[in-house]
């Protein structure tokens, strides 16, 4: 059994990645009932949250049925990250995570993210403070290194797990890298079997098949995987994963039907939390994501995005499942 602390997530949990604009939410809510063990919400700035930016501040809400969950905090500041994580402590998540890995320009460049994988010291300082005022377990999320001269990921976790963190994920990759090249997971393995570091490391980067989950499962030795774009648009990988694990079996890919359904849920959803124009409006990103790969699906994509009533969209999308029995 998997343990955050007193945080039970099974014998080996997949674990739903914090992604900007995509896992809110109606987005969890469907990767929940597929099977992910362990969601985030998405990170959220230390600076809007202690201004209670309605941004920042609205980034906080989740439900009952969504735990185990943790909310992730970013930013470059001691005093405010602490403040931050105060204020997320409070919200009552089962965890509280810190975002050392972002590498956009506008949040890594500024010092927050994965900047801090160039001042060791602040990060571990930033750390230090948070684990004191919270009552959750705190966890952090972070990347190799800056750049392929830099992979410092092991003195990092070494000290993150020195001022008392409960559980570490890392990314396969350099900030310099992006989302660019292939994972490299050697260095979580390194991180795993560190004297002495007895808290559960998750891997992430570049799941996105059953076989490729089952191969670093066994071949890296980590206690969970984290899964992102592989989920954008298909939730159903966790369920995948699970099935293969269990005894080997590949679970057929989503017919029209289920996408349809699963479409259909997560626009219920995103109404219920943003309303009825921004839930509609926000949700046309997704469309394209969830039907990747139909042949001839333009027309009703266009359709989608123009609908602007929920009753509209699901006359277009109660079409489409009529007119396509199976994916390509």
């Amino acid at each position: 059994m998997v343990k955050i602390r007193e945080v039970e997530l099974g014998e080996f949990p997949l674990l739903l990645a914090p992604m900007e604009d995509v896992s809110d939410p109606p987005f969890r809510a469907v990767c929940k009932e597929n099977g992910a063990d362990l969601m985030y919400t998405e990170f959220i700035s230390s600076e809007g949250l202690t201004r209670n930016a309605f941004k920042s501040t609205h980034k906080l809400d989740f439900y009952e049925y969504e735990r185990p969950l943790g909310i992730q905090i970013f930013g470059d500041k001691v005093d405010v990250m602490r403040e931050a994580a105060r204020i997320a402590d409070e919200c009552n998540p089962d965890l509280v995570d810190i975002n050392y890995g972002c590498p956009v320009k506008n949040v890594a460049c500024k010092g927050a993210g994965a900047g801090l994988l160039r001042d060791l010291p602040k990060m571990q300082q930033i750390t230090s403070e948070i684990v004191k005022i919270c009552k959750r377990p705190v966890t952090v999320k972070t990347r190799l290194g800056w750049d392929d001269s830099t992979k410092n990921v092991i003195e990092a976790a070494q000290r993150l797990y020195d001022v008392g963190i409960s559980a570490l994920t890392i990314h396969g990759r350099t900030r310099a890298q992006m989302y660019k090249g292939e994972a490299d997971w050697s260095l979580i393995a390194d991180v795993k079997n560190l004297p002495n570091f007895r808290i559960p490391v998750f891997g992430n980067g570049d799941i996105d098949s059953p076989q490729k989950a089952l191969e670093y499962k066994n071949r890296y030795g980590v206690d969970g995987l984290m899964i992102g774009r592989a989920a954008i648009g298909y939730p159903w990988i966790f369920k995948e994963i699970k099935s293969f694990f269990r005894d080997g079996t590949l679970v057929p890919v989503p017919d029209m039907e289920e996408r349809v359904r699963t479409v259909k849920k997560h626009l219920e959803f995103s109404i219920k939390w943003k309303g009825p124009i921004t839930g509609i409006f926000e949700m046309r990103p997704h469309y394209t994501n969830y039907f990747k790969g139909i042949p001839d699906f333009k027309p009703y994509r266009l359709q989608l995005v123009e609908a602007k009533t929920y009753e509209g969209v699901c006359e277009i999308l109660d079409e489409i499942s009529n007119n396509f029995l199976q994916p390509a």
